[in-house]
């Protein structure tokens, strides 16, 4: 599928579900990460399925993540986030800094923890000596894992359209499988906010039922993969400008 054809299609798609009764809300800002096993002919993504009692996209099939918490800007880490990343996060946003981009990659390692019991990063280290208070960070401390910002791949970013419930500026991250440091059963089920998780090739995602723009960037990962998926390939960010959604290259 096209450029225009993908756009178009987005258009149809954002329009449908727009209420023009809802004020304009600022988009907050947020984080997903896509955990990728690529030792099969075919890579495969790990997707989870939302809660059909949820106010916001109830059973969807979605990928991990969320809002950046206070915590996730101070807390320790391991590694940092490429260069050719930290340049993209940087671009197209008001007062860019290092420390919200390196927030912005720790709430989608946090927010995944958080949904799905996986906690990803390294034991070479042991855990970090201190973590912020009264967050999810606490079990990593004590799993001795350190979130490791190295292995982000930075792939795509979208800010929702106006006129809906909730607006959000999101930051989609990839890593591999292999970052999976522990898991931790019992976080996903059936009155959990993601009810069951399931490691599906990229053809059988597009199947699922997901919101529009995961559909995209699944689109754009599978492009990415096919050309090295290398940190220095751009980052698609997707919006909308005059009621039309735009592909802007970062």
């Amino acid at each position: 599928m096209t450029d225009t054809e993908t756009l178009a299609r987005m258009d149809r798609l954002v329009s449908a579900e727009t209420n023009p009764k809802l004020p304009t809300l600022r988009p907050a800002d947020a984080a997903t990460l896509i955990i990728i096993d690529r030792k099969g002919r075919n890579p495969k993504v790990l997707m989870g399925r939302r809660h059909e009692g949820l106010k916001f996209m109830p059973g969807k099939f979605v990928f991990p993540g969320g809002r950046i918490e206070a915590g996730d800007r101070s807390m320790t880490v391991t590694g940092a986030l490429h260069p050719r990343t930290e340049q993209a996060l940087m671009a197209r946003v008001t007062r860019p800094s290092t420390q919200r981009s390196r927030a912005l990659a720790l709430a989608a390692i946090r927010e995944t923890f958080e949904e799905t019991g996986l906690l990803l990063g390294t034991k070479d280290y042991g855990g970090p000596e201190s973590v912020p208070t009264g967050t999810a960070w606490t079990t990593f401390q004590e799993r001795g894992i350190f979130p490791d910002l190295e292995a982000l791949h930075f792939i795509g970013r979208a800010v929702t359209p106006p006129k809906r419930v909730r607006r959000f500026d999101t930051r989609f991250f990839a890593v591999d499988r292999a970052a999976i440091a522990e898991e931790i059963e019992g976080i996903v089920g059936p009155e959990a906010e993601l009810v069951e998780l399931a490691w599906v090739t990229i053809s059988q995602a597009k199947a699922l039922d997901l919101p529009p723009i995961t559909t995209v960037i699944l689109d754009e990962l599978e492009a990415r993969i096919a050309a090295g998926f290398s940190h220095q390939l751009p980052v698609p960010f997707y919006y909308q400008q005059r009621g039309r959604f735009v592909r802007e290259l970062l």
